[in-house]
């Protein structure tokens, strides 16, 4: 499979380029005046006081799996996902691989209480904007597609904005972006090469992650990210000190996404 990443950041590129020049930023701003003024939920709190961790994602398409649900509804499933126990809900942006949209993101705030991830792929403080007026509470950065520093400074605009952020690596080397505005980290069990999975990948790194964050002074709450089917895994990564478990794809691809959540939970007591 040729690598589908370089893909999506070309054309996310040119997306928040056509943004920008339709709606600048002080258009934006001036805009989403009234947003800016709520009060944001916390993500890391919420999952750390979670008894089940699970961040439910609503996403319609994968780019290796093609449609899991086109025809799905904010107002159908993310209300679900709140009333049967998500302790947040990852919202995807990204229209063209992803079948989402920011006003999935916005129609979500007003349906939930829970803490909303904005899960797109983030390259421009433009986006971060975006984010905060549509109802995020918090950020994806992906340390693969960014510079350190560019990670450092999307994350300082995040924390000015209200919002939160949860760092995405893939091994070890990408630890060297943990910065002070880093308050989750996750660990991505795909590919973004090939978009496999391999869950080995969280306990893989839980070591290394945890010895990253006391070297650097950041106590971000980990994630475990994609490839999660089963309650007897969510068990081992939160006995190997995991406290966050993204997952999508296992619900979205149910007819009742919402009540396959409901019956997954239910497994973890």
């Amino acid at each position: 499979m040729k690598d589908i990443l370089h893909e999506i950041i070309r054309n996310k590129r040119i997306e928040v380029s056509r943004q920008k020049q339709a709606v600048d930023l002080r258009t934006l701003l001036t805009t989403g005046n009234d947003s800016l003024e709520r009060k944001t939920c916390s993500m890391k709190t919420a999952l750390a006081a979670s008894a089940s961790g699970i961040i439910a994602e609503f996403k319609r398409k994968s780019p290796s799996k093609g449609w899991l649900y086109p025809d799905a509804m904010i107002e159908d499933i993310v209300p679900q996902y709140e009333k049967n126990g998500a302790a947040a809900c990852s919202i995807l942006t990204d229209k063209d691989f992803f079948g989402g949209s920011l006003t999935d993101l916005q129609t979500a705030r007003k349906l939930v209480n829970i803490p909303l991830l904005r899960k797109d792929f983030i390259l421009d403080e433009y986006q971060i904007y975006q984010a905060r007026i549509m109802g995020a509470d918090a950020v994806l950065l992906i340390a693969a597609i960014l510079t350190e520093e560019e990670c450092l400074s999307l994350a300082k605009t995040a924390r000015e904005l209200s919002l939160e952020t949860l760092l995405e690596i893939h091994s070890d080397t990408e630890l060297s972006y943990l910065n002070p505005y880093i308050d989750m980290l996750g660990v991505n069990n795909r590919n973004l090469g090939t978009f496999r999975t391999d869950v080995e990948n969280s306990f893989r790194l839980i070591e290394k992650m945890t010895l990253a964050a006391k070297a650097t002074g950041v106590s971000p709450l980990l994630i475990s990210e994609s490839g999660i089917s089963d309650t007897g895994t969510v068990k081992e990564l939160r006995k190997a000190g995991f406290r966050g478990f993204l997952m999508g794809e296992t619900f979205m691809k149910t007819k009742q996404p919402g009540e396959s959540l409901l019956n997954f939970t239910g497994g973890l007591q």
